[in-house]
């Protein structure tokens, strides 16, 4: 799983903000890792210069094998909580997502010929 970590000009994107998106993402996916091929991490300031409540925002968009891109996104006080709380939802939503493919393995629908 490759992740790519990409910030606005408001956000630095230093060295150790780069690894702790990394060991974040791989270990909330790590269930996932062999499903998704890439990662993408976009860090951004919604109010730019200007001080603000929830005004970090990531959004993060997983590459699965065989299927469109699964993008989420949240807003926070800081880039770290942001980074926690779009790394969570975007496993609930691969968990959601994953499981109807394999629900629909398991149980495929009856086709008119089945009958």
């Amino acid at each position: 799983m490759q992740i790519r970590l990409n910030t606005d000009e408001s956000v630095t994107g230093s060295e150790g903000l780069a690894h702790h998106a990394e060991d974040l993402v791989r270990k909330t996916l790590d269930h996932f890792a062999g499903q998704i091929t890439r990662v993408e991490v976009h860090l951004s300031d919604v109010n730019g210069a200007r001080v603000g409540e929830r005004d970090k925002r990531c959004m993060m968009e997983a590459r699965v094998a065989g299927l469109q891109p699964i993008a989420v996104s949240e807003q926070a006080d800081s880039v770290h909580q942001a980074l926690d709380g779009a790394a969570h939802k975007l496993r609930r939503s691969l968990e959601s997502v994953l499981g109807k493919l394999a629900d629909r393995k398991r149980h495929p629908t009856p086709t008119h010929e089945d009958s």
